[in-house]
């Protein structure tokens, strides 16, 4: 599982600026403006020994202005979902009477803790971070987000308590199956339907740094790993009516999963969480199994605006058709293994080159690509390079200019033709090599060298 480490700290003191750092992106904002950053902002992180995620969070003040509360709820709520907080100070400044109280409030969380002294570039490193020993966080580390410094000896300390697991787990003993969505939708008790026993209640768990719930068993003589989401919060237990589950954790089962049911009430409208967190997981290529609860007792009427709602607010999921469930009463629960077994199996086909150059043929005859600029896109070969999700390489001229209208037709081809359920299929576009472009780059007057030079050789050699 991918360990959550959350960046904290008072405003300007460059916490943004190393979040992009260690996700090697310009994903938040940067400016020499404190209170720049208000919402939680989530990445990979890319700097380090191992995978993780890193939050980015706005800062910690002493004010009881409303906006600054809502700030600092936002960021606790980061603090509280952390497996390991990153301190972040500014060694210019110094350490100052608001990060003693922020150093306070952190050593009462019963997280491991790491003290970064930030823009310290071009300074002693030794005297910049003297002074902050008095915080009583342990060993200050010297970076500089800005000019890239320090990062990796933070990051190799930070993730030291969580070294790389080993390749044999228990994990590895089944189909990993993941129950995402907002709360009351009811995916524990969807858990305990799939397991037909009472095996997981729906609670919190303060002060662990894993709550997801693991849950190996066998149905049919097949192996499964049931990943129940304990992470996303009740709503009796968070004051803020927009923040109903935890990202991070979401982000940490969606990643070690091989598919994710999604779970919805069908007795509420498909929310803005909803489409998000269905377009989250297909960005972390998951196959997904999309899972309606609560089905029972509904009237028709109901029934036939809710599946218009899933094809109006989810059309970007037509491979996997909705599954209409009651896991209070156990009904319809049974084809949901069948569903996650196809959607499994589909992640990792084989797509035979020979069948994808047919279909590739077949797609530009019914519907060829569109003109650009006076020119024909011109699609000529295809082959898989990856599964999970299944990834196919599109080889032609001018493909890189397809429009994403047409990859979403040739996607939607591919899955008919192999009968991919469950999973999307990422088509990449290359360009064909030009084995004119040397030559083009070549000016008249270069060639017109060249041959002269040509000529003169073919006269020395023949005549003297």
């Amino acid at each position: 599982m991918k360990p959550v480490v959350v960046l904290v700290g008072r405003p300007n003191v460059g916490k943004s600026a190393l979040f992009n750092a260690l996700t090697r992106s310009r994903q938040a904002l940067v400016a020499d403006l404190p209170g720049l950053t208000r919402d939680r902002q989530y990445g990979d992180g890319r700097v380090g020994g191992r995978p993780y995620l890193v939050v980015d969070t706005g800062g910690l003040v002493d004010d009881a202005d409303p906006m600054a509360t809502l700030i600092m709820a936002q960021t606790r709520l980061a603090m509280a979902e952390a497996d390991v907080v990153v301190f972040v100070t500014d060694g210019r400044s110094g350490p100052t009477p608001l990060d003693f109280v922020i150093a306070g409030q952190l050593r009462t969380l019963n997280r491991p803790l790491v003290l970064a002294v930030n823009k310290t570039e071009g300074l002693d490193t030794d005297i910049a971070v003297a002074e902050f020993h008095a915080l009583g966080m342990g060993r200050p580390l010297a970076v500089s987000a800005t000019h890239h410094q320090g990062i990796e000896p933070l990051m190799a300390a930070a993730l030291a308590p969580f070294p790389v697991e080993s390749e044999t787990t228990p994990l590895d003993a089944g189909i990993r199956i993941t129950l995402a969505g907002r709360p009351n939708v009811g995916k524990s008790t969807l858990t305990n339907a799939l397991l037909g026993e009472e095996r997981v209640v729906v609670f919190d768990a303060p002060g662990t740094t894993r709550d997801s719930v693991h849950i190996p068993f066998e149905r049919a003589g097949r192996q499964y790993v049931l990943i129940d989401t304990a992470g996303m919060r009740r709503r009796s237990h968070v004051a803020d009516p927009l923040e109903r589950y935890s990202v991070a954790k979401t982000l940490q089962a969606i990643d070690e999963a091989h598919v994710v049911m999604l779970v919805l009430d069908a007795r509420e409208e498909v929310s803005e969480q909803d489409v998000s967190l269905a377009g989250l997981i297909l960005a972390r290529g998951r196959s997904i199994v999309l899972v309606v609860n609560k089905w029972d007792g509904l009237e028709a009427a109901r029934r036939e605006w809710i599946k218009r709602e899933l094809q109006r607010k989810l059309p970007f999921l037509p491979f996997a058709p909705p599954h209409f469930v009651s896991a209070l009463a156990g009904s319809h629960i049974g084809p949901l293994f069948g569903a996650a077994d196809r959607a499994y199996q589909s992640g990792g086909r084989v797509l035979p080159t020979p069948k994808l150059n047919a279909l590739l043929k077949e797609a530009i005859a019914a519907t060829p690509p569109p003109m650009v600029r006076g020119r024909r896109i011109k699609p000529k070969f295809a082959h898989q390079g990856g599964k999970y999700p299944p990834r196919v390489i599109v080889h032609g001229n001018l493909v890189s200019e397809t429009p994403e209208a047409w990859r979403r037709y040739l996607a939607q081809r591919i899955r008919e033709r192999f009968h991919l359920e469950g999973t999307p299929v990422e088509i990449e576009f290359r360009e064909g090599e030009n084995p004119f472009a040397q030559r083009a780059a070549v000016t008249p007057t270069a060639r017109q060298e060249a041959k002269r030079r040509r000529h003169r050789r073919f006269l020395k050699n023949h005549f003297g």
